[in-house]
């Protein structure tokens, strides 16, 4: 469902979002449910404005029921630096909302029961979002490290599983807390929506991957100049195997061996991405020399 638009923001609903506002309703405290996903909102505008800033297409928030997703350019998952600082800014919003309503009540500006609850949920929010595990704000940044050594798809694949356990256990803790008589529903659900969103972003991994590697192309061409490395290889390893050590922002050579250790031959990186795209993942890399 359409709201409206923010600063060119388009921002939508999810049904099951009303239907939470519904059972806030009965339950008498649809005020406090609003100021939660107000919350949300300004978290996720913090990602839109700031990757707007540094040059990406960012137009779309939609608020789900135990959180909110922004929509942003494929552009992000390419560049782990933006993708850094774009993650960032949400928690930053949240601890600036606090630093705000921690003013407002030296002020005098200031609700006995609202005003502790605002405080409280800007922390949690940020507290919650630098968990180093994907979809979070803290699994992006963890991510953007590792791919600068590892390769964007290995770094997804372990900050997306990073994103399950932590799932399993907000889910298992929030169901021993209900049975305990300690929480409420809200907790197992809000585990059971990370360990779904970090196995989506498991299966989207070699997409992530192709990216990075297109957008590397882009950069060489458009610069003239990228930064190159080396990978030693025997020549009986398979195609597939090598490709994923392929590091995205730099131009990788195979130098291949055979098993006596002497060098036979060096490959380029697009000769190996041809024959990767073509199937050939169990093809022998010294097979390529000929």
């Amino acid at each position: 469902m359409f709201l409206g638009r923010l600063w060119g923001v388009g921002i939508y609903v999810n049904p099951f979002f009303l239907l939470l506002l519904g059972l806030f309703f009965v339950a008498g405290v649809l005020v406090k449910g609003l100021i939660a996903f107000g919350i949300v909102l300004v978290h996720e505008l913090a990602h839109c404005l700031t990757a707007r800033r540094l040059g990406m297409q960012a137009d779309e928030v939609e608020l789900l029921p135990f959180g909110g997703v922004t929509r942003m350019g494929s552009e992000l998952v390419r560049e782990p630096e933006r993708e850094m600082l774009v993650a960032v800014a949400g928690p930053a919003s949240n601890l600036v909302l606090t630093m705000l309503g921690i003013a407002a009540k030296n002020y005098g500006f200031w609700h006995h029961e609202l005003g502790p609850f605002f405080l409280q949920c800007n922390l949690l929010i940020a507290a919650f979002n630098i968990l180093p595990a994907l979809p979070l704000d803290g699994g992006r940044v963890y991510r953007a490290y590792l791919a600068r050594r590892l390769g964007v798809a290995r770094a997804t694949r372990r900050a997306a599983r990073m994103g399950q356990g932590w799932g399993a256990l907000v889910c298992l803790a929030g169901a021993a807390g209900v049975i305990l008589g300690y929480s409420g529903l809200d907790i197992p659900v809000t585990g059971l929506f990370l360990f779904y969103a970090a196995t989506r972003e498991l299966t989207a991994a070699p997409y992530v991957y192709v990216l990075q590697l297109e957008s590397k192309r882009e950069q060489f061409v458009k610069s003239g100049i990228l930064p190159c490395r080396g990978l030693a290889v025997m020549e009986h390893a398979p195609l597939g195997r090598v490709v994923r050590h392929f590091l995205p922002e730099q131009y990788n050579i195979v130098l291949v061996f055979d098993r006596s250790g002497s060098l036979l031959g060096t490959l380029g990186e697009d000769k190996l991405l041809k024959q990767f795209w073509a199937g050939e993942l169990d093809k022998a890399v010294g097979s390529l020399l000929k």
